[in-house]
């Protein structure tokens, strides 16, 4: 756990088209649910955790998170969830500094992701970290300062979709991570279930004893 407060934030928000629809993050992945398996990865790196996801907040009850819709309608991406974030950090720790995003259909993610992109970024407040692997950007998984909050509104609402055009206006540091490695060799960490075969892929990988 950092020695500064950072609240993590699942990013659920998301269509699943790929997938057929519904809430991917509750399929089952190794007896398991998707969710569950990134919860566990995230917790220990944060001081505590909220669920970006739409719709009722009920079914995500067994979860024991704060459920916090986009802010913005028409499933506006990534950086929708970025300003929920924000938006529930300020009303509710308006002390941390910090948020972190991670997608709930990624189950391999580093445990160390939020210590490294706080090396990275830590000194230079307001800047962004996001991750990267093999020199592309993994935009989902980055570390936001909430001095943006106000910044990230406005592009949203002035129609910026994408992360990446909204990052490149500010200060931006880039963390490289090294592969996942599992008694079945090497991984992308970031690899990410967007289609059944993806589903198929991470069972066969945990089978392997992927981390």
């Amino acid at each position: 756990m950092p020695n500064e407060p950072i609240i993590g934030v699942l990013l659920a928000g998301g269509q699943s088209r790929r997938m057929g629809g519904g809430d991917k993050c509750l399929m089952g992945l190794g007896g398991r649910s998707l969710l569950e398996r990134t919860m566990e990865r995230l917790e220990p790196q944060v001081s505590e955790m909220i669920l970006n996801a739409n719709g009722e907040p009920e079914r995500f009850s067994q979860f024991a998170l704060p459920v916090v819709a986009d802010p913005v309608e028409g499933f506006a991406g990534p950086l929708a969830g970025v300003l929920a974030g924000f938006s529930w950090t300020r009303a509710n720790r308006p002390e941390a500094k910090w948020i972190v995003t991670a997608a709930t259909d990624t189950p391999f993610f580093p445990k160390d992701l939020v210590r490294r992109l706080l090396d990275s970024a830590g000194d230079t407040y307001p800047a962004i970290a996001l991750a990267t692997y093999q020199g592309r950007p993994q935009p989902v998984f980055g570390l936001w300062p909430t001095a943006l909050a106000d910044d990230l509104e406005e592009a949203l609402r002035a129609g910026t979709r994408k992360v990446l055009d909204w990052t490149d206006r500010h200060s931006t540091t880039f963390v490289d991570f090294p592969p996942a490695i599992g008694e079945g060799g090497e991984i992308d960490p970031f690899f990410n279930a967007n289609r059944p075969e993806d589903m198929a892929e991470a069972e066969r990988l945990i089978a392997a004893g992927s981390p």
